[in-house]
């Protein structure tokens, strides 16, 4: 997966973990993955919905064996594939939250209080994050080239996929003013990092955990509730609002990097229930009863 698919660090730690799991469920049975068959793989999968794991980490267990054992099978390990005997967990449409545009200027506005280098680095890395859509693996891992042509950035996604998105004036400036204090966040006795936003971290770079609680702190000044604020939580709010300003399906897609189109759809639907919320406000007749 790393080699050939170009798979992110987390994907492959949440994968190695599954299969991790797998070979020592397998271990009791005195099983390996090359001798499972069919209902040592749906025990598994048992197991899993008994301990109470949702519908959502079954998905991605069962995707983390069926690759597995896809690979063991067109590499000659195996001669069957046993797990394309599992069924696949329905999923609940999950619709993405999101932050009206009201609250991301409070948002922002709270982010630009202040002087110096924190407040300088925590408004360039939202500006950036709600003009762009990226993911927050991409942004917290811009390398410091990002900001040569800063109206637009080449971004590497995942699977290592290459794309272009343009940055708006407002991420702009703010990007400018950050890098006049780069250099302060740089790790100690070092002069120079390839990171945009370098730090301490065992990565070089900003965690994304360490940007996430910078947002946390922003919400709380900004007089939102924390649990509504996370840097997933701005890339579906700049999807969101893109559509309600009349962007396309496929150009967001792009813009958001998805591989499938199905992925970028989801955000039709909030925009539906959007609709249906003004309709049932604002018609004359949504309160006439028969």
């Amino acid at each position: 997966m790393a080699a050939e698919r170009g798979a992110a660090a987390h994907t492959l730690a949440a994968y190695r973990h599954d299969l991790t799991d797998l070979v020592a469920f397998l271990r009791t049975r005195r099983r390996t993955v090359l001798t499972a068959d069919a209902k040592d793989l749906q025990d598994s999968m048992a197991r899993q919905h008994k301990a109470g794991f949702s519908a959502r980490t079954a998905a991605r267990r069962l995707s983390s064996l069926r690759q597995l054992f896809r690979f063991l099978y067109q590499d000659g390990l195996r001669t069957d594939d046993p797990s394309q005997a599992l069924d696949r967990p329905r999923l609940p449409q999950k619709l993405p939250k999101y932050l009206t545009e009201a609250e991301v200027e409070v948002l922002l506005a709270a982010a630009r209080q202040g002087e110096g280098a924190i407040p300088a680095r925590l408004t360039a890395l939202m500006e950036l994050l709600y003009a762009t859509g990226l993911r927050v693996s991409e942004l917290v891992a811009l390398p410091v080239s990002a900001a040569r042509n800063p109206s637009v950035l080449i971004v590497r996604g995942k699977g290592s996929k290459e794309r272009m998105v343009p940055v708006g004036e407002a991420a702009q400036a703010a990007l400018t003013d950050y890098l006049a204090h780069r250099e302060i966040f740089l790790p100690k006795k070092k002069t120079s990092s390839p990171w945009l936003f370098p730090s301490a971290s065992k990565s070089g770079h900003l965690t994304r955990d360490g940007f996430s609680r910078m947002l946390k702190e922003a919400a709380v000044a900004a007089g939102l509730m924390p649990s509504r604020v996370s840097p997933h939580v701005l890339r579906h709010s700049f999807a969101t609002h893109l559509l309600a300003h009349g962007a396309d399906l496929r150009t967001l897609q792009q813009l958001l990097g998805h591989s499938d189109i199905s992925t970028t759809q989801i955000y039709t639907h909030v925009l539906d229930e959007r609709l249906k919320a003004l309709v049932q406000h604002h018609h004359p007749l949504a309160d006439f009863k028969l």
